[in-house]
Formats: C-alpha cells, structure tokens, sequence
C-alpha cells in the first residue's frame, strides 16, 4: 500500500531553478541568495515609495543622476539589511520551513565569509554619500542603527515590523533633504503613512511563519494580531491612505492625486478581502502585490504635479 502525500504547500522562499542557478558562478551564488538578488521585490517596496517622494519633492520628473543614486541607495542598502538579518538569524532559520535553505543556514558559506561580504556592500554604500548633500548624508547614517538593531527585535517585542517598515521607507525622507535640504512636516506623513503601510502587508507576510516563530520564542505583529489580523491589518491600511491623502493636500497635489489614493485604497481592500489567516501561505503573493501599491503611489504623485 502507498503512503500517502502530504498536501501541505512547501513554503521556502528560495527557487532553486532559477537565474541564479543558470546564470551566476557557482562561487557568487550563495552570496546573491545572501542579499536576495533573486527576489527583487523587497528591493522594489524600498525603491518605488522613495521615488513617489523624488517626485513630489521635485514637482515633477526627478534628476536622472538622483534617480540613479537613490535606485542604487535601495539595492544595497536592502541587500545589507537581509544579510545582517541572516547574520542575526542563522542558528533560528534551520528551524523556520520558509527559511531553513538560505546560505548561512545551510552552511553554503561561513559567518567570516558573510562579515567580510556585508563590510564590502557597506563600503560601497557608503560610495553613494559622495553624491548626496551633508543633510542628506546625516539621513543615511541616521538609519543604520535600525538596519543592525531588527533582527534582534524580533526576539523582544511583538512589532518587529516598525522598525522594518523605518528602514524600508527611509529614503523618502532623503529624497527630500536631498531636493530641497530640508523635510516638511507632509513628507514625514508621507513616510509614517508608508510605515504604517509596511506593517500592514508584512503582517500579512509575517503569519506564514507564526507556527514556527511561536515554538522558537519569537514575536511578530502576527502574533500579536492572532484572529484579528483583518481587522488591524485594515486599520493600518485605512491609516496609510488617510496620511497620504492628507500628505498631497498639504503639498498642494492636484485632485488627480487624491484619485490616485483612491485606487490605492481599492487595491489594499482587495489584498484584505483576499487574506485569510487560515491559509498563510497565500501570504506571499499578496506580500509582492504591494509592487502595484508602490506604483500607484508614483502614477498619483505625477499625476499630482501636473
């Protein structure tokens, strides 16, 4: 007699038939799987916000060089907040389902080998500082603590997803200290209102792992949630839009913009409507939906300006 097949989905993140496998020496992969070149998207939830703020800050189309700077400030800065992360985390992953293959874990490389890996991507940041004004240098150094303090929140306090929703939004405020030298009180609410975002889709993300985190002793906004994950998760989503909307007002957006918020709320009632605590491994697709919430937030800010 057959045995029969467990139907329960298999929730590692890491794709092993993909363009790492095919494209990259053998020797880099492990070290693009370490920054999550082959999954873009936490770089594209860095990225797209930041750019909805170049544009508002700069009434328009931004700089092609500043473009160029703060899209370079996304990918390395998110590769250097996950290798920190799996620094922090590589005795604890072997033991989550959806983490238990990344590098360090896996012992593909070394702790020494990922030291030596995060210092590099450090320096070459920092290269980035050369192209920014002294306030804005100020910002980037100013975010740092967070980068490093993370993992660790995760061991202490159920709302890990601040500080990540600080660190994964902080070049919004640079986008406006580096335009104008200065950060109005609208680009902080656009900020916290993209915070609070964060912490509403990460929740989302973060209940696949509840099972696992509960038996290691780690905290999530998820487990703070429990049953109630709809309800708070969708009050973190209206605040994100009031914010916005209140943040265009007080740029002097055109109404445009407040359509654009329009569409914004739509979509993130869909990603609610289609979350369901008891199915969290559809937590992932709806987690890389938020790329279009980032795109609206860049098609109202210039529709704003015009």
């Amino acid at each position: 007699m057959s045995t029969p097949q467990s139907t329960a989905p298999d929730l590692n993140d890491i794709v092993f038939d993909d363009w790492v496998e095919r494209w990259l020496p053998r020797a880099w992969r492990p070290y693009a799987r370490l920054c999550r070149l082959d999954r873009p998207i936490g770089t594209w939830l860095t990225l797209l916000p930041c750019i909805a703020a170049l544009v508002q800050a700069s009434g328009g189309m931004p700089d092609l060089r500043r473009l160029i700077v703060f899209s370079l400030g996304a990918l390395l800065m998110r590769g250097i907040g996950c290798t920190v992360n799996d620094m922090w985390d590589r005795d604890i992953d072997r033991h989550v389902e959806r983490t238990r293959f990344r590098p360090l874990t896996s012992g593909q490389i070394t702790m020494r080998q990922a030291v030596v890996f995060l210092i590099a991507q450090l320096l070459v940041c920092a290269s980035l500082l050369f192209f920014i004004n002294e306030l804005s240098r100020w910002w980037a150094l100013a975010v740092l603590p967070f980068v490093f303090i993370y993992p660790f929140c995760k061991r202490v306090t159920y709302w890990p997803q601040v500080v990540l929703g600080i660190c994964f939004n902080w070049g919004m405020l640079m986008a406006w200290s580096d335009t104008h030298n200065a950060v109005p009180l609208a680009a902080i609410a656009m900020w916290f209102g993209a915070v609070l975002w964060q912490v509403g889709y990460d929740s989302i993300y973060a209940y696949i792992d509840v099972r696992d985190d509960r038996s290691l002793g780690l905290h999530s906004t998820a487990m703070r949630f429990g049953d109630r994950g709809k309800t708070w998760i969708g009050g973190f989503y209206v605040a994100a839009v009031a914010l916005w909307a209140w943040a265009g007002y007080a740029m002097g957006l055109s109404w445009p913009y407040q359509v654009g918020m329009a569409a914004v709320a739509l979509h993130l009632a869909w990603q609610l409507k289609e979350f369901d605590i008891r199915r969290p491994e559809r937590g992932l697709a709806l987690f890389r939906a938020n790329l279009w919430t980032g795109v609206l937030l860049i098609v109202s800010a210039f529709a704003g300006t015009l």
